[in-house]
């Protein structure tokens, strides 16, 4: 296994859409299993692959306290969203330390292939829902500060541009 350097905005890289899966075979398994420690180590509840510089539909998801109970997603969708919403205050691993509430719906249904290749399907609200919805958007190239206004998605280019030149 092995961390992988995590793309921070506003890298371009991070808005290119992930392409789904074709087969879920040893190397997408390595993927999974590198991501997940990834996530771990950060620490962080939720990677997409977009932001390991991965271009392909997977997700990695533990909101367990204990950090024992990982989610893949392969290939995720959204098959159903309540009108009911939530916000929420959210981070980012490609946005290091900066947090901020964004709106989205409060239950959600997701289907998506494990790293078995078998398709499941499931029901979220919490935190839950908030994480498959914000790593859901990373894979199709959009990062959660653009939910922000304008003015603010500026100010945290310009932190985070000064971060790295440190």
């Amino acid at each position: 296994m092995a961390l992988l350097p995590i793309l921070h905005y506003p890298d371009a890289r991070l808005h290119k859409k992930a392409k789904p899966v074709a087969v879920v075979d040893d190397r997408i398994r390595r993927i999974v299993r590198d991501m997940a420690e990834t996530m771990y180590a950060a620490p962080g509840i939720g990677l997409a692959a977009t932001q390991v510089d991965i271009h392909e539909r997977i997700v990695v998801i533990d909101v367990s306290e204990n950090n024992d109970d990982l989610l893949v997603l392969i290939n995720p969708v959204i098959t159903w969203k309540s009108e009911e919403t939530q916000v929420y205050e959210e981070g980012c691993l490609s946005v290091p330390g900066i947090y901020d509430e964004v709106k989205r719906a409060a239950r959600i249904k997701v289907e998506a292939t494990n790293e078995q290749g078998e398709r499941y399907e499931f029901d979220a609200e919490g935190i839950l829902a908030v994480c498959v919805q914000h790593e859901l958007d990373h894979l199709e190239g959009k990062v959660f500060v653009e939910y922000l206004s304008p003015l603010k998605q500026s100010r945290i280019k310009t932190k985070l541009r000064k971060l790295e030149k440190v």
